[in-house]
């Protein structure tokens, strides 16, 4: 076994680290899920990733799940940038992904859900939708590829294709980088 190359230069040994390893080892990537999310009979819920004017970062996605949708067929649209339909919400506490981290990170984009909401998103843009089957999980990686901005926010608006009462749950993985 030799100790160079063909050139005579000993090569070096380097490690990939994948993007969101890498941000959790910083203590910048969080995870969280809105539960128990109640819709059907002609109402719809919401969970949604809001990156509060001011914070100074950028929020990136990297995953997002929809589960444990029972009961009826289920749309799930995924907007950016809008504001949900009035009425009241609750937030759900994110976590560092390192818990090994000192001092322990905290999250400074906010997971925001309502249940049993009237009306549709206002403004910002419907990105795209997903339809999906009772029982059935929708799960993408996005690679921290969307991206949002103080203010900004991406949001998983659920709603049943049936009059009939339904319950989910709405995940989120992210990072957020410092502007």
């Amino acid at each position: 076994m030799h100790d160079t190359d063909f050139a005579g230069i000993p090569p070096v040994k380097t490690v990939d680290i994948p993007l969101e390893t890498y941000e959790s080892m910083n203590g910048k990537y969080f995870i969280g899920y809105a539960d128990r999310l109640k819709l059907g009979s002609g109402k719809s819920a919401w969970a949604r990733l809001y990156n509060p004017r001011g914070s100074g970062v950028n929020l990136h996605v990297n995953v997002w799940t929809v589960t444990d949708i029972s009961e009826a067929p289920y749309r799930a649209q995924f907007w950016f940038n809008s504001t949900p339909p009035l009425g009241a919400y609750s937030e759900s506490p994110a976590v560092p992904a390192n818990t090994a981290y000192r001092p322990v990170p905290i999250p400074l984009v906010k997971l925001q859900h309502a249940s049993n909401v009237s009306g549709e998103p206002i403004g910002g843009a419907k990105a795209f939708v997903r339809r999906g089957k009772p029982g059935i999980t929708l799960a993408e990686t996005e690679n921290g590829k969307l991206i949002f901005p103080p203010g900004g926010s991406f949001m998983i608006f659920l709603s049943v294709e049936e009059m009939v009462p339904a319950e989910g749950r709405l995940a989120f993985g992210w990072w957020e980088e410092r502007i």
